[in-house]
């Protein structure tokens, strides 16, 4: 069991600048025409911005996602990935990751266990694009244009055994590269699970590019879960290892913190975060600030999977 231990050079709460402010002063600069030069970041992050293009067919059922997809000068450049710090300036320092070659493990429960090329991968997956709205837990969201396959596929490859009730899904474990991990207070590797029957889910998706090209390193390249009804955190990025269960996956920051990161981590305006109200959201790039809605405004594709589920301790905040 691992436990939190605030580090050292954490600076108090109070002492942060507020997301609204942060956010609203990008939106200004964008307006003013500066965004693109101020969002820049030093060396790689910016010269690797313009990477390979990738084609794929607009899916018709995930075209419209109810607003227009956020500026990608705001996306590629405010991102969470604790692997490479805390802050959300981290696409630089993500550009020491590298992705040649890169494997993903299928593991567990299932009729053979192996290691697939992720090129292999994509070659035998049906690509797609899809527009989602993505829901941080910080209260903040955007839209994504995404290109990517059905994780239902990956799982139909799988052959998983009829045992399996869970997804477990871990990211890289590199402390040479990502020296956030060498920080003991974190639970390494990344890791988050779903149900079979989430994983089957329409929704779920198997992200490998955005804005009409390969996946952005610091939006977790190769490939990305997205699950558009949960919190976004839920949305593990550089996936290198997928192990079918029958015991529920300790995610991650249910192990750093149950009572206020539960499994499921469905969006949910009506239960608020102990530290904040989940009623309302910052569309990024705006001053704007509109109204959650349940299960992220995908009620219709997902409810059903949640209609008798128990309360739990910590998933009062999140089912």
């Amino acid at each position: 069991m691992h436990y939190h231990r605030r580090p050292s050079w954490a600076i108090a709460d109070s002492s942060v600048t507020p997301e609204h402010v942060f956010l609203n002063r990008r939106a200004l600069l964008a307006g003013m025409g500066m965004g693109a030069g101020l969002l820049a970041l030093p060396g790689r992050g910016r010269a690797e911005a313009g990477i390979s293009p990738l084609e794929a067919p607009q899916n018709p059922a995930f075209a419209d996602a109810g607003r227009p997809a956020t500026d990608e000068s705001l996306t590629a450049f405010y991102n969470n990935y604790y692997e490479f710090g805390s802050s959300k300036r981290i696409a630089d320092e993500a550009q020491k990751l590298d992705v040649t070659g890169w494997k993903v493990k299928i593991a567990g429960l299932v009729e053979e266990e192996f290691e697939i090329d992720f090129q292999d991968l994509m070659g035998r997956m049906p690509l797609e694009d899809r527009n989602y709205r993505h829901r941080c837990v910080e209260a903040w969201s955007m839209v994504a244009p995404w290109t990517g396959f059905p994780l239902s596929k990956l799982v139909e490859l799988a052959k998983p055994l009829s045992s399996a009730t869970y997804v477990k899904f871990q990211t890289f474990l590199d402390p040479d590269v990502a020296t956030e991990q060498r920080a003991t207070w974190w639970p390494w590797p990344y890791t988050e699970g779903l149900t079979i029957d989430e994983a089957m889910n329409e929704l779920s998706f198997m992200v490998v590019g955005a804005y009409g090209k390969e996946l952005h390193k610091q939006f977790g390249a190769p490939m990305r879960l997205h699950t558009p009804w949960k919190f976004g955190f839920k949305s593990i990025k550089a996936i290198d290892r997928i192990e079918f269960t029958d015991e529920r996956p300790l995610s991650f920051w249910e192990e750093l913190a149950e009572n206020e990161y539960g499994f499921w981590a469905n969006v949910n305006p009506e239960v608020p975060h102990p530290r904040w109200s989940q009623a309302d959201e910052l569309v990024l790039g705006t001053d704007e600030r509109v109204p959650t809605r349940l299960y992220n405004g995908y009620e219709e594709q997902v409810a059903a999977m949640y209609g008798d589920l128990p309360q739990s301790v910590g998933e009062r905040f999140w089912r």
